[in-house]
C-alpha cells in the first residue's frame, strides 16, 4: 500500500499539473528521512531549472551523481523510482491537492512542536521562547494559496462584481466623518488619530467604541495607557449621558438600573483589556483574540489600541540598537497586518512632535518619532483645539491621509465636544462655514477659525448654550 509521501512523489513525476499546482508550496523539511528529503530536493532542483516535470530516469542519473546517500539508500531510493515508473494508479486531482495540502500542515506543526521543544529545553543557540509564538503562529497559517494574480482581460467580470460589491464598513454617529470615509471604516484597515496631549485622543476612541456598541458591534478595547476601570468609567459616562462627576455620585441603585437599560438595548459586548506600557505587541493582541473566542465566543468587530507608540514591536527589541522610525513603523506594520488577519478595522491614536504641539494647523510631518506611521496607516486624521474651541464646545478636525476617498473633500470641519460626558456630536452647518471644500479656505488652521466665524459665533454660542442646558435638564 502506498503512502501519501510515495503518492506524492508519483504525481510530482508523472501528473503535471498537479506539480504545478503543489510545488511552490511543498518543502524539503515535511519530509522524515535523508533519503526521502533528498529525493523531493532533486525534483524540485529539476522542475526549477527545467520549468517541468523531470522522467524518472533524470531523477535517477541526478541521485547517482550525489554523494549524500550510501550505496543502501540509493538501492532503496531506485526501487521506489521503480515503483513511481511502474505506476498505474490515477487519483482526483482535487482530492489529490487537498490531501496534500493537509500534508504540509501538519508536518509544519510537527515540525513547529519539535523545534519549540528544543527552544525550551535550551539547546538552540540562536532562539529562545520569545520565538516560540512566531514559529507556531507561521506553523499554523500554512495553507495552498492558488491565486497568481489577476488577468486584466479574463477577470473583468469579477473587477465590474468587485465595483458594485457593497463593502461593510462601520459607520460614525458623526456625518462628517462618514462623508469623508464613505459611510464608515471597512474592514482590514488602520485608522490612525493624531493630536497633542490632552486635545482628546482617548476620548474619540472611547466614543466612537461606545458608537459601535450601540449598533450592536463586538468591540475590542485595549489600553496600554489607562486602567480598564478608566476606560470603562469613560463610555458609562458616554452611553449614560452622565458626567464623571455625576457617575461617581450616583448611587449603587440608580446606577444598576442605568446598565440593566443599557443591556436590554444593547446585543454587542465589550471587552476591554490593559496591558502594561510598551509591554505588549501584536503577538500579544492576537493572542488575546484566541483566547477570546475559545473562552468567551467573542470575536470583534472593531479592535481599538490606545495607543500605538506605547506597543512595542514583535520584530524589534527596543533597546537602542533600532531607530525611532523603524521602530514605530513596523508596529503600524503588525498592528495593521493584524487588522487584515482578524479581518476587522483598528483605531489606535498617536502622538504630535515639538511642532505639532505648538502648531495652529497640524500636518503629516508632524507626527511622532516616525514618518513611516503615516505611510502605514490607511485613514488618519488630526484633532485639534485652543483656548476659543473650548469655549465654543469644538475642536477641529483637519484629514490628513484618506484611503476611503478624495481628501480634498471637506478636507477640515469641526465637531461638537462635551468632555465631561465623554461625547462628540455633529455641530450646526453654521459652524462649518469657511473650513470645507477644496479653495484656499482650506488653509485656515486653529488661529484662523476665530476670524473666520466672528460673524456667525455669537448667534451659534448661544444655540451651543442652549443645547447644554437641555441637555443637562434631561
Amino acid at each position: 500500500m502506498s503512502s501519501l509521501e510515495d503518492i506524492i512523489f508519483t504525481n510530482l513525476v508523472n501528473k503535471e499539473t498537479y506539480m504545478r499546482r503543489v510545488i511552490p508550496f511543498i518543502k524539503e523539511e515535511y519530509f522524515q528521512t535523508k533519503s526521502e528529503k533528498l529525493l523531493y530536493k532533486t525534483i524540485r532542483e529539476y522542475i526549477t531549472e527545467y520549468n517541468t516535470s523531470p522522467s524518472v530516469d533524470a531523477v535517477r542519473i541526478e541521485l547517482q551523481n550525489s554523494n549524500e546517500l550510501t550505496q543502501k539508500e540509493f538501492d532503496d531510493l531506485n526501487e521506489k523510482l521503480k515503483d513511481i515508473e511502474e505506476s498505474k494508479e490515477s487519483h482526483d486531482e482535487e482530492w489529490l491537492v487537498d490531501k496534500t495540502e493537509k500534508f504540509c500542515q501538519d508536518k509544519a506543526i510537527y515540525n513547529a512542536i519539535l523545534e519549540s521543544i528544543h527552544i525550551i529545553e535550551g539547546k538552540s543557540k540562536t532562539k529562545n521562547t520569545t520565538a516560540l509564538p512566531d514559529i507556531l503562529s507561521q506553523a499554523l497559517a500554512v495553507s495552498f494559496d492558488t491565486h497568481v494574480g489577476h488577468d486584466y482581460l479574463e477577470d473583468g467580470e469579477k473587477r465590474y462584481d468587485f465595483y458594485h460589491k457593497i463593502e461593510h464598513r462601520i459607520p460614525f454617529d458623526l456625518q462628517y466623518f462618514n462623508d469623508i470615509s464613505n459611510g464608515g471604516t471597512p474592514q482590514k484597515t488602520l485608522n490612525v488619530i493624531l493630536a497633542g496631549t490632552g486635545v482628546g485622543k482617548s476620548l474619540f476612541m472611547c466614543h466612537h467604541a461606545a458608537n459601535c456598541l450601540a449598533q450592536n458591534k463586538n468591540v475590542l478595547y485595549i489600553t496600554c495607557e489607562m486602567a480598564e476601570e478608566r476606560i470603562a468609567e469613560r463610555i458609562d459616562a458616554n452611553l449614560m449621558d452622565t458626567t464623571l462627576d455625576d457617575l461617581k455620585e450616583l448611587p449603587r441603585q440608580a446606577y444598576e438600573a442605568k446598565l440593566n437599560r443599557l443591556s436590554n438595548r444593547i446585543k454587542g459586548k465589550l471587552i476591554i483589556k490593559e496591558y502594561p506600557t510598551a509591554s505588549a505587541n501584536a503577538n500579544h493582541f492576537r493572542f488575546l483574540i484566541d483566547e477570546l473566542n475559545l473562552k468567551r465566543k467573542f470575536v470583534p468587530d472593531i479592535i481599538f489600541i490606545d495607543y500605538l507608540n506605547i506597543c512595542s514591536s514583535a520584530r524589534y527589541k527596543n533597546n537602542g540598537s533600532v531607530n525611532s522610525y523603524t521602530y514605530i513603523k513596523a508596529i503600524a506594520e503588525e498592528l495593521r497586518g493584524l487588522a487584515v488577519e482578524k479581518n476587522v478595522p483598528i483605531f489606535t491614536a498617536t502622538q504630535t512632535n515639538r511642532t505639532g504641539y505648538s502648531s495652529s494647523d497640524v500636518n503629516l510631518e508632524d507626527t511622532s518619532e516616525s514618518f513611516g506611521l503615516p505611510a502605514t496607516a490607511d485613514f488618519m486624521f488630526a484633532i485639534m483645539s485652543n483656548e476659543d474651541l473650548d469655549k465654543q464646545g469644538h475642536i477641529l478636525v483637519k484629514q490628513l491621509k484618506n484611503r476611503y476617498n478624495d481628501l480634498a473633500t471637506k478636507r477640515k470641519f469641526v465637531v461638537g465636544i462635551n468632555r465631561s460626558k465623554m461625547k462628540l456630536y455633529d455641530v450646526e452647518e453654521s459652524a462649518q462655514e469657511g473650513l470645507v471644500g477644496t479653495g484656499n479656505e482650506d488653509d485656515v488652521g486653529v488661529e484662523g477659525f476665530d476670524s473666520k466665524f466672528r460673524k456667525s459665533r455669537d448667534s451659534y454660542r448661544d444655540k451651543v448654550s442652549a443645547w447644554k442646558i437641555n441637555n443637562e435638564e434631561e
